[in-house]
């Protein structure tokens, strides 16, 4: 899942499912009513954000910057909570009716959880654009019932939070979708992705979170999964990988280079955007100096090139 972890929050503290940057944020969002903190912790999504540009992580792990809710996003979440709830009933009792009548009664959950999420549907009086939206959500589960069968399915877990720290020093945290276990003790890390399979030359970038979570699991376990399974629901495609040790060393000396220059970046202030089309995407384009916008003030100390930390 797509699925967010405060790294500048005490360790333990998560977004998980149906949260985001300003849910961890306080009313605003704003870091420096509540003192902003160094970057403690590296997820997934957070490593994905400093690759995609530097500007983006800060505001949303040192600024903690407030973010719209999408439908897209919400939906995912929604979906994904369904999929979860399932399992709670027996295997004969899993069926595609019973997981969409699961839906109205998650969305009010995360409604609930989430009172922002109110403003996606305010113009929608007659609520005309809700009920597109959750048959939406609707053919997004039923989907799944032909890509897998959840009667012959008994996870050991779901929406696992798993956290480790490395020799380095390095603590890295996710929360896995599904993790399946053989009775031969073969482990299996499943994620659902509401949207549609990326084309063949782009699934290294979308591996790239799976690879991350069996590193994880082989430096707490002991254990390298056996196989990363995406499930992909919009377009009903599965991308699987089988890792080997050699492939998560890689992953491992990858996410070190990365957190170095997070570390440098952090010390120095120097957050640089780093353009792309998924600009058109951002809520922070206003704080931005590609587009005009300045950033917020750095709630951070800065070291000044070439001094050493006490």
């Amino acid at each position: 899942m797509d699925s967010s972890i405060d790294e500048a929050v005490a360790p333990g503290a998560a977004d998980g499912a149906g949260t985001g940057p300003a849910a961890s944020g306080g009313a605003d969002g704003a870091a420096g009513e509540r003192g902003a903190l160094a970057p403690m912790s590296l997820s997934p999504s957070r490593a994905g954000d400093f690759m995609q540009c530097p500007l983006l992580y800060r505001f949303r792990v040192i600024d903690r910057l407030p973010e719209k809710p999408s439908e897209a996003a919400t939906r995912g979440t929604l979906v994904h909570a369904v999929l979860e709830r399932l399992f709670d009933a027996p295997a004969g009792e899993r069926t595609a009716p019973r997981a969409k009548a699961l839906i109205p009664g998650q969305w009010d959950r995360l409604r609930e959880n989430r009172p922002e999420l109110t403003e996606l549907f305010a113009d929608d009086p007659e609520g005309e654009r809700l009920a597109g939206w959750l048959a939406g959500a609707e053919r997004l589960v039923e989907r799944w019932f032909t890509m897998e069968d959840p009667t012959r399915l008994e996870p050991a877990e779901r929406e696992l939070f798993v956290e480790t720290e490395l020799d380095s020093g390095l603590r890295l945290r996710g929360i896995i979708d599904r993790v399946d276990v053989a009775p031969t003790g073969e482990v299996r890390i499943v994620d659902y992705k509401t949207g549609k399979a990326p084309r063949p030359e782009y699934a290294e970038g979308a591996l790239f979170q799976m690879k991350f979570y069996a590193l994880v699991v082989w430096r707490l376990k002991g254990v390298v999964p056996r196989r990363l399974q995406l499930v992909y629901l919009g377009s009903g495609d599965v991308l699987t990988y089988d890792p080997v040790p050699a492939d998560l060393e890689r992953v491992e000396r990858r996410l070190h280079a990365l957190w170095e220059a997070i570390r440098q970046a952090t010390e120095s202030g120097d957050w640089r955007p780093r353009p792309t089309k998924l600009c058109g995407w951002c809520d922070h384009r206003a704080h931005c100096p590609e587009f005009g916008g300045t950033p917020p003030p750095y709630p951070l100390p800065v070291r000044a090139p070439g001094s050493r930390a006490e």
